[in-house]
């Protein structure tokens, strides 16, 4: 049977970022504008995901844009911003929103392991992420959803911590954290995939990781020497001693430690560097560069 070619890939120009002032965010937005894309910022990380609850309130905000970003996402409740409605909620709306507009190309910024988690952080990205992927189904968007691994970059509030800890000559990790596998990403590269994705497509999911997985104490072992320190000494914190510090730092909200930090630590972060290669075009940067090149180039 004949089978007729098909039609080119439509090319993005116009943008909306939305969640571009946060970490993510306003990497993506550096990114496509260095490519000479034109790029609308969303107008903050999670106001107008608490509001546009309905695909009605978000058809104005994306018609005429040929692409959207979603980068908005939260680490926790707080008593201010609920991951119900900026995790699923909003983004569920948006995404419809996109599919009658007619928008060419949408990129949700996810997180790896959620399809696997119980946690709320992940139970609420995990359905945004499955509604954006049933209007692909339904080739009503060409989307896709990515999926990091722990991002590394000045501003991160992860970063932040990690690099903290590296200064320390004794490092007192949760057991769990100890010996579970992470695969670190930089966010130059999450961001060059996002620009890639929305340049030539891409699958269903894409897993964004760096070339090498590593336990979470090898990680902060590797950002120590990059800093010029010797190793430290790792001390495994026992798993009932490392749920009531995380408990305590279930009481300050602006904390990035908690329950559900614990929760996702426990379980390996990792992806195929190969899959992320590919759509990078080019290799992910490697963990023992983090550090020289986030502060170089200011990422």
């Amino acid at each position: 049977m004949d089978h007729a070619p098909q039609s080119p890939r439509p090319a993005v120009r116009s943008v909306l970022v939305c969640g571009a002032s946060g970490f993510v965010g306003r990497r993506v937005v550096r990114a496509l504008r260095e490519a000479g894309l034109a790029v609308t910022a969303g107008d903050s990380r999670t106001h107008d995901f608490q509001r546009g609850l309905t695909p009605e309130a978000w058809l104005p905000r994306v018609t005429g844009f040929d692409a959207v970003v979603n980068a908005v996402g939260l680490l926790r409740d707080t008593p201010r911003r609920k991951l119900e409605p900026i995790h699923h909620q909003a983004p569920a709306a948006l995404f419809e929103a996109c599919a009658r507009a007619g928008v060419t190309r949408v990129v949700q910024i996810s997180a790896n392991g959620v399809e696997r988690s119980a946690t709320r952080y992940a139970s609420t990205k995990r359905a945004a992420d499955e509604a954006l992927l049933r209007l692909r189904a339904e080739g009503r968007l060409d989307a896709t959803v990515l999926r990091p691994s722990i991002v590394f970059g000045r501003g991160g509030a992860s970063t932040a911590l990690f690099m903290t800890l590296a200064r320390l000559p004794v490092l007192v990790l949760p057991r769990a954290a100890v010996q579970a596998q992470v695969q670190p990403v930089a966010v130059p590269d999450v961001a060059l995939a996002v620009l890639r994705l929305l340049q030539d497509g891409g699958p269903e999911v894409v897993t964004a990781v760096g070339p090498r997985a590593l336990s979470l104490a090898d990680y902060i072992g590797e950002l120590r020497r990059q800093l010029g320190h010797g190793p430290a000494r790792v001390i495994p914190l026992p798993d009932a001693p490392s749920r009531w510090s995380a408990r305590l730092g279930d009481l300050v909200s602006s904390s990035p430690w908690s329950s559900e930090s614990l929760s996702l630590l426990e379980q390996d972060n990792v992806g195929d560097a190969s899959a992320f290669e590919r759509v990078l075009g080019r290799p992910a940067v490697p963990v023992e560069r983090f550090v020289e090149a986030a502060w170089a180039s200011g990422l």
